[in-house]
């Protein structure tokens, strides 16, 4: 049982320092190439942007729409008072 526990924590501390080692070797790599596709995605959408943009000279007004409030009518309303001194 002892062996067993003792063979486990020694598989453990292999493939931490295995992986820690791997990470070490292959992270740049996966950076590089998640940058890359950041910035891919990145020059998709300003040209998307840049094909859907307003020709010189154009005026365009964009209004955002309204939103309704919606009240509770059974809230009541708010007063406001101020507290009276007697003398």
């Amino acid at each position: 049982m002892l062996l067993g526990l003792l063979r486990t924590i020694l598989f453990i501390i292999l493939f931490y320092y295995v992986f820690k080692f791997l990470m070490r070797l292959f992270a740049p790599f996966l950076i590089k190439k998640v940058a890359e596709k950041m910035q891919q995605q990145a020059n998709q959408q300003y040209r998307n942007q840049q094909q859907s943009s307003v020709k010189e000279g154009e005026t365009v007004i964009d209004k955002a729409p309204r939103n309704q409030r919606q009240t509770k009518d059974d809230v009541g309303e708010y007063v406001d008072f101020e507290e009276i001194d007697k003398p």
